[in-house]
């Protein structure tokens, strides 16, 4: 258990639940457990500020403790996750679209979704060759290669671009997305205007891909599909009708969302 020792009145204030959370962000492939002492120097509480949050997470089942004082990510993540694969309303009516673009076309296929400041894959179905992907479920991307992130970025608002360019401009010039921001907003306006965008070797050096958004109404555009197979394959394939069916399967998810909601009837795949 925690030592509340050093626990003051203050702990009968219920923690900010925003700032609870944020304690999970701490927690990656690279550091998978944090004593509690830790976790208040880096995210600067103090002491009985720290122990109340990570009091909080542990009785959520969300951090867990160990050996050593210890705190690693508890099952109720685990849970959570079995969760939003069988009830998310997106993926419910993704999956059927997926699985016809692999039918087609022998790709995989990816649902890749904007979630605050990454990209993270949240859906794949598997294509007629076997594909180790390193940027699986949950895995964020970077946000400037590939072509998900790429059609993604390209429906975002012009002032949230520019907070983002202010912010990473030497990563995107890295990326080769432009080295002010003129070409930056000009590349990602060519690439809203076209409807889809083909990455050969961008993230991973054997792979291609070509995604398309999937817009929903008048929001902004968080999430993409896209087809990826290995560069030789793909070199193979007539790369337009991989875009156009990757459009339209864009366009039918967006469709079958917009149909659950009660605004429009689901378009077809065809």
């Amino acid at each position: 258990m925690i030592d509340d020792s050093t626990a003051t009145a203050s702990d009968d204030v219920r923690p900010s639940v925003g700032r609870a959370l944020a304690l999970l962000d701490l927690f990656t492939v690279e550091a998978p457990s944090w004593t509690a002492e830790r976790i208040c120097e880096e995210r600067r509480l103090s002491l009985p500020t720290g122990y109340r949050y990570i009091r909080e997470l542990v009785a959520a089942g969300l951090l867990v403790r160990g050996s050593g004082g210890h705190y690693s990510l508890g099952p109720r993540i685990i849970a959570l996750d079995y969760t939003i694969r069988q009830s998310d309303p997106l993926l419910r009516v993704a999956v059927p679209v997926m699985k016809d673009l692999v039918r087609r076309t022998g790709c995989a296929c990816v649902i890749s979704t904007l979630l605050g400041d990454q990209i993270l894959d949240t859906h794949r179905e598997a294509g007629a060759e076997p594909l180790a992907l390193a940027y699986g479920r949950g895995r964020s991307r970077p946000m400037f290669y590939g072509a998900a992130p790429k059609v993604i970025l390209a429906d975002q608002p012009a002032n949230w671009l520019h907070r983002l360019y202010d912010a990473r401009a030497g990563e995107i010039a890295a990326a080769g997305m432009g080295d002010d921001w003129t070409p930056f907003r000009r590349g990602l306006a060519e690439i809203r205007r076209r409807g889809f965008y083909v990455s050969r070797g961008e993230l991973e050096a054997d792979l291609s891909a070509v995604a398309a958004p999937i817009r929903m109404a008048a929001e902004d555009t968080q999430s993409a599909v896209a087809l990826v197979t290995a560069s030789e394959r793909f070199d193979l394939l007539d790369a337009a009708q991989l875009a156009a069916l990757v459009r339209r399967g864009g366009e039918a998810i967006a469709a079958a969302m917009a149909s659950e909601r009660g605004d429009r009837r689901e378009a077809p795949l065809d």
